[in-house]
């Protein structure tokens, strides 16, 4: 908590760009993240390792752990071209509706 009690804020949004993809192939294990703020390959580097969350909303009511959200864990692995995109790794695979959605980068794990 900040001194004067409001939360801290512990992420950063992102934008997700689609699967990393050559010509003919497409590689659906490694999603493309744009990081807001980011815009160039140098600034990726703070957030390499970073936790990455991408949050859907459940429908049926109570869901498994009787919360209405599901999270799927990620991580940054490692920098996409020169303007501050991202590629990261879920625990499953990201569905393709979820291209154009948003995730949370977390600000942890610290590697200072």
């Amino acid at each position: 908590m900040a001194k004067d009690g409001q939360p801290v804020r512990l992420y950063v949004n992102g934008a997700i760009l689609g699967y990393k993809r050559g010509l003919r192939n497409q590689y659906n294990s490694t999603s493309l993240i744009k990081i807001k703020g980011v815009d160039s390959k140098e600034e990726t580097e703070f957030y390499l390792g970073k936790k990455v969350a991408f949050i859907t909303k459940v429908s049926v009511n109570g869901g498994k752990n009787g919360t209405k959200y599901r999270v799927n864990w990620g991580k940054v692995c490692r920098a996409h071209g020169s303007n501050g995109v991202v590629r990261c790794r879920f625990a499953r695979d990201l569905p393709p509706q979820s291209i154009g959605g948003r995730v949370r980068v977390m600000l942890y794990p610290s590697r200072v």
